[in-house]
């Protein structure tokens, strides 16, 4: 079974920055999309940013010119840098599969004050 594991963990005033790492526990990891994702009303997650294997990306409209999402695939770790951070990017942020099938890890605390 995949293990997801999401680090960086923050407090931050508004307009800071900080970066995510999900360890990805798969050689297989190179070869699939990968995205980030938080919740969001009405929905259970929402899809924050992600990359093909190939190192396409695409993101949400909520946070598109401010976050970037980046792979090493020699450390099987998928990242996200945030940048110019809202009040209303707080939320747990989760690393999953943008093709679906994995469990979902603990996921990571992020909080930005006003």
């Amino acid at each position: 079974q995949v293990r997801l594991v999401e680090s960086g963990v923050g407090l931050v005033q508004a307009g800071g920055s900080l970066r995510l790492s999900c360890a990805v526990s798969t050689a297989i990891f190179r070869l699939i999309p990968m995205g980030w994702y938080r919740p969001a009303p009405g929905r259970q997650r929402e899809s924050v940013a992600t990359i093909t294997g190939g190192g396409t990306t695409t993101y949400a409209d909520s946070v598109k010119g401010r976050f970037t999402v980046s792979r090493d695939k020699a450390k099987n770790t998928v990242y996200l840098s945030m940048n110019s951070l809202k009040p209303e990017d707080t939320a747990v942020y989760y690393c999953n599969s943008a093709a679906g099938g994995w469990a979902w890890g603990q996921g990571t605390q992020v909080t930005v004050s006003s």
